[in-house]
């Protein structure tokens, strides 16, 4: 059972920067404002410029043929988007959308290559963080393939619940067996995430409510026993 501090912090590109680095990167820049569903990047544009986000959430989808779109990830405050369009030549590879306010800086390509070339400690942050989005994109690929539907959407809650999650506060401190998920998702983008239909994700997060592993309600998503969960994904549970 998990208690204290989570066993898998989640920092944001900002807070993995020197204060320096962060102060410089926080002035370059055209700060903008977007509302809930306004688009930030459109996939297959050839804008090449990074979004760096201040306050809100986006979620990032890619198209899969003229009626699918997988939902590929999820950003909050403090992390980047385009950084790929950014640093190469070619086509924007997803689409980011605003799940509500949000509030970034677009950063075009020219300043952001002063400022990599300035702050060397802010590149190699910048590649850390491409480096482990593309082992994730590679480990998705694997489970999806691997897993039935139940087991990749009990991961898919593991990994919201320790990048998102907020533990529930007791006496003793935060209880990291017990937590709500700070991701507002329907079961449609439940769906994209693990690669299986809305039908068989309703069935899924239902068996998880019958075995009080997880509860939801108007889009919210809270675990009520991490351990349990972990079991579910086929996951080794952490030691205490």
């Amino acid at each position: 059972m998990m208690h204290g501090s989570n066993p898998n912090p989640r920092a944001a590109f900002l807070d993995t920067l020197s204060t320096e680095a962060r102060g410089a990167l926080t002035r370059l820049g055209t700060r903008r404002r977007y509302a809930v569903g306004d688009v930030l990047i459109h996939e297959g544009d050839h804008a090449q410029e990074l979004v760096l986000l201040h306050e809100g959430l986006v979620k990032v989808t890619a198209r899969l043929d003229r009626d699918r779109v997988s939902l590929v990830d999820i950003r909050i405050a403090g992390d980047v988007v385009g950084e790929v369009a950014a640093m190469d030549v070619g086509p924007r590879s997803a689409t980011v959308t605003s799940c509500g306010d949000v509030s970034a800086t677009v950063v075009p390509r020219g300043e952001l290559e002063s400022f990599l070339l300035a702050h060397p400690d802010a590149f190699f942050a910048l590649y850390r963080r491409l480096c482990g989005r593309v082992r994730r994109s590679d480990r998705l690929r694997l489970e999806l393939g691997g897993y039935p539907v139940p087991v990749r959407l009990a991961r898919v809650l593991v990994e919201l619940a320790e990048l998102y999650g907020r533990p529930r506060r007791t006496f003793r401190g935060p209880d990291w067996n017990r937590v709500h998920i700070d991701v507002n998702l329907s079961q449609t983008e439940f769906a994209a995430l693990t690669a299986s239909t809305t039908h068989t994700v309703h069935k899924a997060l239902a068996q998880l409510r019958k075995d009080k592993i997880i509860t939801t309600g108007c889009r919210q998503t809270s675990i009520g026993n991490m351990a349990r969960l972990r079991e579910a994904a086929l996951l080794s549970v952490p030691d205490t």
